[in-house]
């Protein structure tokens, strides 16, 4: 269980990762008073109390419309924290990409669903795999030739679900014609299992305003009720309606189209999603996961530089925003790959080695750049996890 395991423990986990330096100096003070203040930086750090309160919250939400919750795992690429939103009532967890699933997999998560759709014989073996060694495995596909390549790998039943495109553009059949001639292709399969459709709107997510996000999802519900009907109309069952994302979930709930939601950023939160969500219930939750810097160089008059730059976080969205309240309300700007320039704090001393929190811009691809989370309590280290699918890009 995290944050009850002994460092023994940690460190037969963590494999060769536990005899790096800077690694063995965090499991040696594991557990004692301060300890947060001993992570090597820059350190993505995860307080434990704040993420189960986040996954609580998005629980009951779930069960309060009715809905069963399989959260994303490309937010956070690790089995512990899986397992652990699985513990608290999901159904399972969706991966982007076949090496997510098969690293997750590897570590004991028995119920994924793989979100985008492949392409060749050899990524189609893979799913195969995956399929004949997981508990409950399911692959989107969005084209007759896909489902051909799935069929002719399997050597057991597989799991399929249609994606379907509701205006992102990015992958998903773009019609019902397409739906239908992809529900042809999978029936011309004797090993493939049609069991419903995926439906994402990334584009909804990050809408300002809760009514901006509801009309969009109205209107992507309209093509994705059309989809579904084709579907059936072509023989293919759909059993499950997958999707949506942390942005969207109160309007998601409220189109009562959907019957599984995929939220992942909801868990750890970054400023990209707290700006856009603001005080709208889709961004009541805690953001739990920091990235934690600290100052190494004091001698400018109007600014400290901290350890943290472009490598320490995604780049794709807002700034970092500075958490320690000391620094709140202080200017950061990147300052190369490896530092950023932070505004002193007006009136305040700056030391050396203070250490600072921030919010990162877009919290998927931020972790991506970290090997480890640190889980703390309060301010004790309680725990060190691998990222088993980080860099699963494949």
């Amino acid at each position: 269980m995290i944050g009850e395991r002994p460092a023994a423990a940690i460190a037969a986990d963590l494999g060769e990762l536990a005899h790096k330096p800077h690694v063995a100096a965090g499991l040696a003070v594991l557990g004692q008073p301060g300890s947060r203040d001993a992570i090597a930086t820059p350190a993505a750090v995860l307080d434990l109390d704040a993420f189960d309160r986040n996954v609580a919250r998005m629980g009951e939400r779930a069960r309060a419309a009715g809905l069963v919750l399989r959260p994303h795992a490309k937010s956070h690429k690790s089995a512990a924290l899986a397992l652990r939103q699985m513990a608290a009532g999901a159904v399972g967890v969706c991966c982007a990409k076949l090496a997510e699933a098969e690293a997750l997999a590897a570590a004991g998560v028995p119920s994924i669903l793989v979100t985008s759709p492949i392409a060749g014989a050899a990524s189609a073996a893979r799913a195969a795999a995956l399929a004949a060694r997981t508990t409950d495995f399911a692959i989107v596909v969005d084209h007759p030739d896909g489902a051909r390549e799935l069929g002719e790998a399997a050597g057991a039943p597989m799991t399929v679900l249609i994606d379907v495109d509701v205006g992102l553009g990015r992958t998903g059949v773009a019609s019902p014609e397409q739906a239908a001639a992809v529900v042809r292709a999978i029936a011309a399969q004797p090993m493939l299992r049609l069991r419903g459709v995926q439906a994402y709107g990334g584009q909804w997510q990050h809408l300002p305003g809760a009514n901006a996000r509801a009309a969009a999802v109205a209107d992507g519900m309209v093509h994705l009720n059309r989809v579904i009907a084709a579907i059936r109309a072509a023989g293919g069952a759909v059993e499950v309606v997958t999707g949506g994302g942390t942005g969207t979930f109160q309007a998601d709930a409220a189109q009562g189209v959907m019957t599984e939601l995929q939220p992942g950023s909801y868990a750890f939160m970054d400023r990209d999603y707290r700006e856009a969500l603001a005080a709208d219930p889709d961004g009541a939750f805690e953001q739990s996961l920091v990235v934690q810097a600290r100052v190494i160089t004091v001698n400018q008059d109007r600014w400290v530089t901290v350890d943290a730059g472009l490598k320490a976080f995604a780049t794709d969205g807002p700034l970092p925003q500075p958490l320690t309240p000391k620094f709140a309300a202080c200017a950061y700007r990147y300052f190369g790959d490896e530092q950023g320039l932070l505004m002193r704090p007006e009136g305040q001393e700056v030391a050396r080695g203070e250490r600072v929190d921030f919010a990162p811009p877009h919290i998927d691809p931020t972790l991506d750049r970290y090997e480890l989370i640190h889980v703390v309590q309060g301010e004790v280290l309680v725990d060190i996890l691998r990222l088993e699918a980080r860099g699963a890009s494949q």
